[in-house]
């Protein structure tokens, strides 16, 4: 499993771990990823995705899943994501 944002592509920096006597070692600075369900009003079901704790806020400020997926950008999103993005549209135009 990647270590990979599925909705903003987020994924390991490397840096420095500075000791008091400004010994500097290579380090990887890791997102904070989790396990969430996040429901589709427009699919009514809910869509397993493994996203950073910065994109989950995110999603709740554009106002949930679907608003989230109608702004981003298909060369951040992840297969998995690019196609809950799609079935949403499909499901939006059938709608109107």
């Amino acid at each position: 499993m990647s270590r990979r944002c599925e909705l903003t592509g987020k994924g390991p920096m490397t840096g420095n771990n500075v000791s008091h006597a400004n010994n500097k070692t290579k380090r990887r600075f890791l997102p904070n990823l989790n396990d969430v369900t996040l429901q589709s009003e427009t699919l009514g079901r809910g869509v397993k995705l493994r996203i950073s704790a910065s994109a989950l806020r995110s999603v709740d400020h554009r106002g949930g899943l679907d608003a989230f997926l109608a702004k981003a950008k298909d060369t951040e999103l992840s297969a998995n994501a690019l196609k809950v993005k799609k079935e949403i549209a499909k499901a939006q135009a059938a709608q109107a």
